[in-house]
């Protein structure tokens, strides 16, 4: 807390550690919530001072100020004149003064309005009222306007009101707007100061949620400002919506309601000159409800899931509600993605200004920043695109603007120039299309835009539109309408016209396998997030990611068996670039984990390319709070028969060495009680030892004392397989049977590795066999190799390419062998399989608190004897 503190007094960039079970989480939010304490007294004690004469002695001081223009004349001299200088002197205190004052002002109204909110019930129960009120009124009045539109019957209508959503908007560039939106209008209206805060920052919703039960929990929970922000999909309230289900649908319905509301004045003044549209507006985007809201919010500690049940009872969006609550919070807890995506920061508000950022689970933060700025397309996706805008295009020709129809039809050039690099034809079905060169092939950003003859567009500006006109929201509307061969068919011409359109789309979903289903994705969810999407909003974000600069970035053209299985995907080559502007502009930044080692990844790929200055940067690690005694690290270099551990790619798959690893855990099962993790490099190594063990008979004698699991590739079986794992050891731990618990095999980098604790009996050993080095032939990888040494300096004389190897292997074993230790009275051995683990430059990479305990042992018969006494006396004890 106190090497926290210093850093933010000192506005550093700090790198801390801090081992999951020591409180990381508590002495992160007392540590920065006791320095913004402190920082806000002192600010309010200057302007107590300030402002102290000011009220004294205001007449007698503007004197000088006043008696200043007298003498004009005296401006001839060399020089300002002594009066000039004092006059612009004055003028600058008076205007700190003055805005000083005004803070003042705007600091007390606001907490007096909590104040109020926080005592007064009744306040409450009218505002309660008035809402029920208000939703009887708009119920009834909804009721008398479908009476009234029964009656009237709509004869006059080309299209019906559903489809005329579909129409995009007459659309102008920024270059040709010479008035802003009246939205804009209103949120400059509404913009308020926004007060020195901290935004804590984790990987997922349920990691940020403990986060906030902690700081509920802390002595800070009942005085300190905090919003948690989330995604639209984990706080819309509006059933409809929500209903979509893919994230990007959730977004474009709601801009749209959004529009619509703002457009319903235009429409009402505008009814008698021509046929009112029906239009859906979001009836818990209301700013009085949100404001409402926004107070609730800030007079007490909520997370996510009492954000959303406030937002149901006040029928007030949360997602806006909480964005309001920005400017006066003291904390913001919010998604990774939302802070490091410079667009998604700007459109939720958030300016980081002087305000610090902890980024906390940061041991994948370089992976995390690559992946945000990076995207894939498909040539199936680019095909159904192109399918999907030509028939809209078709539909609705005499309805679209010039400018929309030249946008259109530019990005119908590039989606077919696009899937020409992939080496077939947009107007052909992508799954029958093979491809004659198969292979990947990597391009820098230009010679991309050159060779596919797309240089002369401004991607810019298709991005943009894009944004603006919500095309990707209208498409998808249009196909649900046409494109869906499941729905009912009218009997007109234009629909018969649009069959075309549901043939196409149907061959796309069943490809050229008919024998089986039409698609068999690996998880349901993401199959029916694809299958719901449109196709158009994946390739907005592969455009946006080819407006990066030239050097940063990588195109990568994949070239399979047909043109649907084809691929192009951008890929970040220096995420350094993205996270300059957070670094540059903050007051401080904190980057903090459980394992964080080996750092140097962070000081050279994040903080010095992004123009860090190293004696800004400070490091910070701190050991377990465990005793010595609760944990045993051990290298092992060899086995029970001598044979030397090395689990390279060519000797890992001889018998012997598969024998060798069998045998070690068949010692082992027989003296560690309960649970024991097995990590290996991959799901097809961990596959290949299991098929040999079954072969050779030893998983029948592995079952004998444990139960065997593996690891399933589907994420939604992962939870079933836990707790069958755990129901397994807490029952042979009451039966004393010969079964003494069970074995899991994992996968480093699989769901097991990351976010899973295996505290007490469910794991009293972890085993890593190997060294999980990354894939060496992968092109991406490899562009990355080349571009590290190209730009890095060498390091203790190793190419920069071989340390990023070793740094990412030791960054997924550091992961997964900490998963064992989880709290103060926790114990467990640990066992590295391979003696490359003993060389200086790959032992240096452990996190310390394991390092300091490590022993290296090169026969297997000193090592069984520690493991066999440290379990034993460890028994004793309990």
């Amino acid at each position: 807390m106190a090497a926290l503190y210093g850093a933010l007094e000192a506005g550093r960039v700090g790198i801390f550690e801090s081992p999951t079970g020591t409180g990381k989480s508590l002495s992160l939010i007392c540590g920065a919530l006791a320095w913004l304490r402190d920082f806000e007294q002192k600010k309010q004690e200057e302007e107590a001072r300030l402002l102290a004469p000011e009220e004294s002695g205001q007449e007698g001081k503007e004197c000088p100020a006043s008696a200043g223009p007298a003498r004009p004349e005296s401006q001839g001299t060399a020089g300002e004149p002594d009066w000039v200088t004092a006059f612009v002197r004055k003028k600058e205190e008076q205007d700190l003064v003055d805005k000083l004052k005004e803070e003042q002002i705007r600091r007390k109204k606001r907490e007096d309005r909590l104040e109020k909110i926080r005592n007064n019930v009744q306040l409450k129960y009218a505002a309660k009222r008035k809402r029920s009120e208000e939703d009887e009124t708009k119920r009834l009045i909804q009721l008398s306007k479908e009476v009234l539109s029964e009656e009237a019957g709509d004869a006059l209508e080309q299209l019906d009101h559903n489809e005329e959503e579909l129409i995009l908007a007459e659309y102008e560039s920024d270059e040709e707007k010479k008035v802003v939106s009246g939205l804009e209008e209103d949120d400059d209206d509404l913009e308020e100061e926004h007060v020195t805060k901290i935004y804590y920052c984790s990987r997922t919703h349920s990691q940020l949620s403990q986060f906030v039960r902690e700081v509920q929990k802390s002595p800070f929970g009942k005085d300190t400002r905090l919003v948690s922000l989330g995604s639209r999909q984990n706080l819309c309230v509006n059933e409809d919506v929500r209903r979509l289900g893919a994230l990007q649908l959730i977004n474009d319905r709601c801009m749209e309601m959004q529009k619509n509301k703002h457009e319903k004045k235009s429409d009402e003044e505008n009814e008698g000159k021509k046929r009112r549209v029906s239009r859906t507006i979001c009836p818990f985007y209301s700013y009085e409800q949100m404001q409402f809201l926004r107070d609730e919010v800030l007079v007490e500690v909520k997370d996510i899931e009492q954000l959303v049940a406030l937002g149901r009872e006040t029928k007030a969006c949360p997602y806006y509600g909480s964005r309001y609550a920005i400017p006066a919070a003291q904390l913001v807890v919010l998604p990774y993605q939302m802070l490091l995506h410079e667009p998604t920061r700007n459109a939720a508000g958030i300016k980081l200004k002087n305000q610090v950022v902890i980024i906390d689970e940061a041991h994948n933060l370089i992976d995390t920043i690559t992946c945000i700025h990076s995207a894939e397309v498909s040539g199936s996706q680019l095909c159904c695109a192109h399918s999907q805008l030509l028939q809209y295009m078709e539909r609705y020709r005499k309805r679209l603007k010039a400018k929309n129809l030249m946008y259109i039809k530019q990005i119908l050039y590039l989606l077919e120039q696009f899937v020409a690099m992939l080496g077939g034809n947009v107007n052909q079905n992508p799954s029958y299309q093979a491809v004659s060169q198969t292979g990947t092939v990597l391009k820098s950003i230009n010679d991309f835009l050159f060779q596919s003859h797309i240089d002369n567009i401004n991607l810019f500006k298709v991005q943009h539109y894009c944004e603006k006109s919500l095309i990707s929201r209208k498409l998808f509307g249009f196909v649900e309408r046409y494109g869906n061969p499941a729905s009912a068919v009218k009997s007109n011409k234009e629909n018969q016209k649009l069959s075309g359109l549901q043939n196409f789309l149907l061959t796309l979903q069943q490809g050229p396998d008919t024998e089986g289903t039409p698609q068999s994705p690996v998880v349901e969810a993401e199959h029916d997030q694809v299958r719901t999407a449109s196709p158009l909003m994946q390739i907005e974000g592969f455009l946006s990611a080819l407006t990066n600069a030239n050097q940063d970035g990588r195109v990568i053209i994949n070239r399979q068996g047909t043109v649907g299985q084809s691929s192009l995907k951008f890929l970040l080559l220096n995420p350094a670039v993205h996270f300059a502007k957070v670094v540059e502009e903050c007051r401080a930044v904190i980057i903090a984990g459980g394992t964080m080692q080996p750092v140097a990844d962070f000081r050279e790929q994040l903080l010095t390319c992004a123009g860090v200055d190293p004696a800004r940067v400070v490091e910070f690690s701190c050991g377990h709070v465990i005793p010595p005694e609760n944990i045993l690290p051990i290298v092992l270099c060899s086995g029970p028969s001598n044979q030397q551990l090395e689990f390279t790619y060519l000797m890992r798959n001889m018998p012997q060495m598969m024998d060798e690893t069998g045998r070690i855990l068949c010692n082992l099962c027989n003296v560690v009680p309960g649970g024991v993790v097995c990590f290996f490099p991959s799901y097809e190594y961990e596959k290949q030892i299991y098929a040999h063990w079954e072969k050779t008979g030893l998983l029948t004698r592995l079952a004998v004392k444990k139960k065997i699991f593996q690891e399933p590739k589907k994420p939604n079986q992962v939870e079933q397989v836990l707790v069958e794992y755990a129901k397994c050891i807490k029952r042979c731990s009451q039966a004393g049977e010969q079964m003494t618990g069970a074995l899991l095999l994992s996968v480093v980098g699989g769901k097991m590795s990351e976010g899973i604790n295996f505290s007490d009996d469910l794991g009293r050993c972890v085993i890593m066999v190997g060294m999980p080095y990354p894939n060496i032939k992968s092109p991406e990888l490899q562009e990355k190799m080349t571009w590290l040494d190209k730009t890095m300096p060498r390091a203790a004389g190793q190419p920069p390419s071989r340390v990023l190897i070793e740094n990412l292997c030791m960054k997924a074993v550091n992961q997964s062998i900490g998963r064992a230790i989880r709290h103060q009275k926790d114990f467990a051995s640990i066992l590295l399989l391979d003696h490359r683990y003993a060389r200086p430059a790959i032992f240096n990479k452990l996190p310390q608190w394991i390092r300091e305990r490590t022993q290296v042992k090169h026969a297997f018969g000193a090592a069984f004897a520690e493991l066999r006494k440290f379990h034993r006396g460890k028994l004793d004890a309990l």
